[in-house]
């Protein structure tokens, strides 16, 4: 069991800041949310060994309710055997009653070792289930500050463009471009007018020239 908890140590002592400054990467969100992902998979993990070993104590304390069953019913054999005086049977009762005591305390042992181990697990795993909450909490901060910061950054190619790209315009070159096409298109419309004005006045020629 050490062994499982020095190769999941990680997940319940890492520190967080730690991980992040060493990794430097360009994509942090992306790297914690892998961490996260890996975390919670660990995390899985140990709750399935941790549900094993509450099974395993549960058979243990299985046998110790046999072997003390066992040790009462030899006892009471044995005591009948040696009322009969029948020594073959009182010899293999005493090798039984011999067998089952020493089962009896060794599953006792073993049981109060077990529920000792599976109360410090329970205590890592809980410690491990805050570290990975934890773990979350800083995920939604990084990503409230990611969006906060890709958000400034838009503004700020809208507002001034010259501090970064211009693939965004800004509001001066906004309103400048639009005088300019305001501009375009009022001169065409002059000039349309100027031509249709042109034409009714070639219109107007060539009718007085008809009537005289």
């Amino acid at each position: 069991m050490n062994t499982l908890w020095n190769r999941i140590k990680y997940t319940v002592q890492a520190d967080l800041h730690t991980v992040l400054d060493k990794k430097e990467s360009k994509n942090p969100i992306a790297m914690l949310n892998q961490y996260v992902k890996e975390a919670e998979k660990q995390t899985d993990a140990v709750g399935k060994l941790l549900e094993r070993q509450g099974k395993l104590k549960v058979a243990l304390e299985k046998e110790y309710a046999e072997a003390k069953a066992m040790l009462d019913k030899r006892s009471k054999q044995l005591a009948l055997a040696e009322s009969t005086g029948e020594e073959d049977l009182v010899a293999f009762a005493q090798d039984e009653v011999q067998a089952y005591e020493t089962r009896a305390v060794e599953l006792a042992n073993s049981i109060t070792e077990s529920a000792k181990e599976l109360v410090a697990l329970e205590r890592k795993f809980e410690e491990m289930k805050h570290k990975v909450k934890d773990m979350k909490v800083r995920q939604l901060q990084l990503m409230g500050k990611e969006n906060v910061t890709r958000a400034h950054r838009r503004m700020d190619k809208f507002i001034s463009p010259e501090n970064g790209d211009k693939q965004v315009s800004s509001v001066e070159e906004m309103n400048s471009y639009i005088e300019n096409l305001g501009g375009e298109i009022n001169r065409e419309y002059e000039s349309s007018s100027m031509e249709r004005r042109l034409e009714l006045l070639e219109k107007k020629a060539t009718k007085n020239a008809e009537i005289v």
